[in-house]
């Protein structure tokens, strides 16, 4: 599925919050947002799940407007799964949560189908939380309960997924084994990644952000530039691809703050 923002601008409070900002996902790839905090990522996600309406600009899903399709046509096109892993429901087992992610392709009498029961095991399998099934998500740590989340989205049965840092509370060994996951499922993914070198790993595409204007856009090595790194994010850095095929980030040793401390002190 193909994902087109065309010239979206937000304002929030009268305050200017992304200026026309274009981007494209292709079938199947997994496009990066990347930018220093208040740079608007979060703001664009909602622009494409279908939670804050821009004031100009249109969000494209398969050629359609997300805001021309019901409710329920773009849930069935889009799945999100946000930051606040905190929020699942209280008193709900595990398989009871993910089969949430069926209540798009439900009908007026809203029961579940093989199909569903089918959808949410596969998910249950994927994301590795078969043996916590009947748990209460409440009973859950930060990390498990985001491998409900992104399972609830799966059984989603999407055509795009909207990740907003998604390895927020996993810890190092579960990053690689989602991003692993993400990659393996074929779904055309826009994901915000605070973690440049998790973003580098993971995504095909990345698009920079920066005071909510599209600065840098484009393959991860021709967006991990020396020059955006220092201006975007304001560290000395480099990006390589290494032999393993895996771009890594290698950061100076000195910070860039005392360095530009030396260089005000010379001048």
């Amino acid at each position: 599925m193909k994902l087109t923002v065309e010239q979206i601008h937000v304002e929030l409070g009268h305050r200017p919050i992304l200026h026309d900002v274009h981007l494209e996902a292709q079938p199947g790839d997994i496009v990066g947002l990347i930018g220093p905090n208040g740079s608007g990522k979060s703001t664009l996600l909602r622009t494409v799940y279908r939670s804050l309406r821009p004031h100009r600009g249109v969000v494209r899903v398969d050629g359609d407007d997300v805001w021309a399709l019901s409710a329920r046509g773009a849930a069935r096109r889009t799945a999100a799964v946000l930051q606040d892993a905190g929020s699942s429901p209280t008193g709900m087992c595990v398989t009871e949560v993910v089969a949430l992610g069926r209540t798009p392709h439900h009908g007026l009498i809203g029961r579940d189908s093989t199909e569903d029961h089918e959808a949410v095991d596969e998910a249950l399998d994927l994301c590795g939380i078969r043996h916590m099934a009947e748990r209460d998500v409440t009973s859950l740590s930060g990390g498990e309960r985001q491998r409900v989340l992104l399972a609830r989205a799966l059984a989603q049965q999407p055509r795009l997924l909207v990740l907003d840092e998604l390895t927020n509370h996993l810890d190092i060994r579960a990053r690689f084994e989602v991003l692993d996951l993400i990659r393996a499922t074929g779904i055309t993914t826009l994901a915000v990644l605070h973690d440049l070198d998790l973003a580098a790993r993971l995504c095909d595409h990345l698009v920079a952000l920066h005071a909510g204007q599209v600065v840098a856009a484009g393959k991860v090595l021709d967006v991990l530039t020396p020059d955006l790194l220092r201006e975007v994010f304001g560290v000395a850095a480099t990006a390589a691809r290494h032999a393993d095929g895996v771009v890594r980030i290698t950061y100076a040793a000195q910070p860039l703050a005392l360095e530009r401390l030396s260089e005000a002190k010379v001048s």
